[in-house]
């Protein structure tokens, strides 16, 4: 009988280093949203992939920050969790930051009994030299992990960590089901989508204190029709979301519309609407009606 192996991958690291990135590229589907802003993933998001003989369950978390609000407090217990659950860590970081930006979550690190992989992304930023001494940089200060220089943009080593990841993987049946991709349902990723084009469009502040709200999600034969509603803080937020005339929200909903049309395979019809939650991100009712209290 054929050998099986199964378990659970999770990726940690700073805020903008790669890691959803990394993550859309193991699994081979847009699961994680990423854009160039930090704090762009506030939730574990997993991603399958499948083979005959192996099920990899990756965790994409949110980048490791000092908590200043609720929020906050719920993302970094996100990636706390995933230090206690995994059965490969993927520590992602980059040249450009430093090896110690973290060292308290390094230190929890540094005493796991699991395989760690430290992933250098983004190396063509760097130099042959400074890419040696950061590796030699890392193994000081996780002298039991596997450094290894990646690139997200150009799939520099991206199969060869999938290869490694499979090697140390547990014989274990698989966890999900065999055609399953993730765990989310439908409605988180149009909640998400609809999140990447507010942070893609929208200035300073702005995105950080939105949240997308799904109300209503139905599925017919040829067409999904989407009721969706955006959240913000202030009344001044909701007139920068809708903008001069409705412009600026007919932008967003337009683009989300069309990436939702490729995720689903499907025509779109989407409607938005945007609501004043005052202060949601500081209260714990509204962050467990958003899914933030469900480690």
């Amino acid at each position: 009988m054929e050998v099986h192996k199964s378990g659970f991958v999770n990726i940690v690291g700073n805020p903008n280093v790669g890691k959803s990135t990394l993550m859309n590229l193991f699994v081979g589907e847009r699961i994680s949203i990423a854009t160039f802003k930090a704090q762009t993933t506030r939730h574990r998001i997993m991603g399958i992939i499948n083979d005959d003989d192996c099920q990899i369950v990756f965790s994409d978390t949110p980048g490791v920050l000092k908590p200043n609000y609720k929020l906050q407090e719920s993302m970094l217990a996100f990636s706390e969790s995933a230090l206690t659950d995994a059965d490969v860590l993927l520590y992602v970081t980059d040249p450009i930051e430093s090896v110690d930006k973290n060292s308290e979550f390094l230190q929890k690190v540094a005493k796991m009994s699991i395989p760690v992989l430290v992933l250098i992304n983004k190396i063509d930023l760097t130099t042959q030299d400074k890419l040696i001494e950061l590796v030699d940089q890392w193994h000081a200060t996780l002298p039991n992990a596997e450094i290894v220089p990646v690139s997200a943009t150009s799939r520099f080593n991206v199969d060869a960590v999938l290869r490694r990841v499979k090697e140390l993987l547990p014989e274990c049946p698989p966890y999900f089901d065999k055609d399953q991709l993730t765990d989310k349902p439908a409605r988180f990723f149009v909640s998400e989508i609809i999140r990447e084009k507010i942070l893609l469009y929208y200035d300073k502040e702005i995105p950080y204190s939105v949240e997308v709200g799904v109300e209503s999600f139905k599925e017919e034969p040829k067409l999904i029709r989407i009721g969706a509603v955006i959240y913000v803080e202030r009344d001044s937020q909701k007139g920068i979301i809708i903008g001069h005339q409705g412009k600026a929200l007919k932008k967003v909903a337009t683009e989300a519309r069309k990436s939702l049309e490729r995720f689903f395979g499907k025509k779109i019809y989407l409607e938005t609407y945007v609501k004043v939650d005052k202060d949601w991100r500081n209260s714990d009712k509204e962050l467990n009606i958003f899914g933030y209290n469900d480690i």
